[in-house]
C-alpha cells in the first residue's frame, strides 16, 4: 500500500444531491503548491520529487538510493550523460533487489508474461515463420526448384 499526499478529495453524493444546483466555489490553483502537477522538472530546474510520473519511487524503501541515482543523472555534465553515475545506479539496483515484492523484475510482471505468450503464438503462423527464418544470403529453395 502506497501512501499518497493527494491534492484531490473524493466526495460521494446521492441522486438527490445532483438534482440541486451546485454551491461549490472554485478556488484558484496555487502555483507554489508543491503537490500541484508541474511535471518532473520544476521551473527552477530542480527535480519535482512529488511528480506522479515517478510512481512513488522517491518515497519507497529505496527512495534515497533512487534520488541519489536520479539526481546524479539529471545533473550529470558528462559527454555520455549519466556515465559518472554507475555506482549510484548499482546501489539503487541492489536495494530494489532486496524488495522483490515491491519492485518485481520486468520478466516477473504480469503484463510481460502476456506479451511473452503472444510472442510465442506468433511463429505458429507458417507464412510469418518462413519470412522471419529466411536468410537473404541463402538461395531461395522454392524458386530454385522451379528453374
Amino acid at each position: 500500500f502506497k501512501y499518497c499526499k493527494c491534492k484531490d478529495k473524493i466526495i460521494f453524493v446521492t441522486k438527490e444531491d445532483h438534482e440541486t444546483p451546485s454551491s461549490a466555489e472554485l478556488v484558484e490553483e496555487d502555483p507554489n503548491d508543491p503537490y500541484e502537477e508541474q511535471g518532473l522538472i520544476l521551473p527552477s530546474g530542480e527535480i519535482n520529487w512529488n511528480c506522479p510520473c515517478l510512481g512513488g519511487m522517491a518515497s519507497g524503501p529505496c527512495g534515497t538510493e533512487f534520488k541519489d541515482a536520479f539526481s546524479c543523472f539529471h545533473y550529470s555534465k558528462e559527454e555520455v550523460k549519466g556515465s559518472d553515475c554507475l555506482e549510484q545506479f548499482r546501489t539503487m539496483q541492489e536495494c530494489l533487489q532486496r524488495y522483490p515484492e515491491l519492485y518485481p523484475k520486468e520478466d516477473d510482471a504480469p503484463s510481460s508474461q502476456a506479451s511473452e505468450e503472444s510472442a510465442s503464438a506468433e511463429p505458429s503462423d507458417p507464412a510469418a515463420g518462413s519470412e522471419k527464418d529466411s536468410d537473404p544470403t541463402l538461395p531461395n529453395t522454392e524458386s530454385s526448384a522451379e528453374s
